[in-house]
C-alpha cells in the first residue's frame, strides 16, 4: 500500500470539520498483521472506526510547528515520536488523526478523532518496534506530510 488520504479526511476538510492549523493532529502508530498488511478502509471516518482491524500500539503528542502552504502540510520533526515502543515483530505504520475538536483543544473521544491520513511509505517505514524510541522525521520534499 502507498501513502492515502482517508476519504472520509478529504471530505472532512471540504466539510470544514478538519482544520489542519487549529485543531490538535496528532500520530498514531499502528501494528500491521501478521501477514504485514493493514488494508485502509475509505468506510472508516474515526479513530474508533480502526478497533478492531488495527491496534494501536502508542499516540503521539501534537504536531507542532505546523503550516499548510498551498494546500501543503507539514510539521516538525518528532525525536521521539513514541517513547519506549514495546518490542514486537510486526510492522508498523503512521495514521495521521484530528484527535481535537476543529477549533483545537483538548482531545475528543476516539469516536470523534478523525482519520485523515494512513502512512506506511517513507524512510524506515514500516517500523518494527525493539523496545526503544522511534522518531519521525517528515519528508522535506515538495509533498511534505501531504498535499491536498
Amino acid at each position: 500500500m502507498a501513502n492515502v488520504l482517508y476519504d472520509k479526511g478529504r471530505e472532512g476538510f471540504l466539510a470544514g470539520e478538519i482544520d489542519a492549523d487549529t485543531a490538535v493532529l496528532k500520530l498514531l502508530l499502528c501494528r500491521l498483521t501478521a501477514g504485514g498488511t493493514l488494508t485502509v478502509n475509505q468506510a472508516h471516518k474515526f479513530v474508533s472506526d480502526l478497533v478492531g482491524s488495527a491496534t494501536i500500539a502508542a499516540t503521539s503528542a501534537a504536531l507542532s510547528s505546523k503550516t499548510v502552504t498551498d494546500g501543503v502540510l507539514d510539521a516538525a520533526d518528532f525525536a521521539p515520536a513514541f517513547a519506549a515502543v514495546a518490542s514486537n515483530a510486526n510492522g508498523h505504520v503512521l495514521v495521521l488523526i484530528q484527535s481535537s475538536a476543529v477549533t483545537g483543544g483538548g482531545d475528543v473521544a476516539n469516536t470523534a478523532q478523525r482519520l485523515i491520513a494512513f502512512i506506511d511509505t517513507g524512510t524506515n517505514l514500516p517500523v518494527t518496534p525493539n523496545g526503544g524510541d522511534i522518531n519521525v522525521t517528515f519528508d522535506s520534499g515538495a509533498n511534505r506530510i501531504f498535499k491536498l
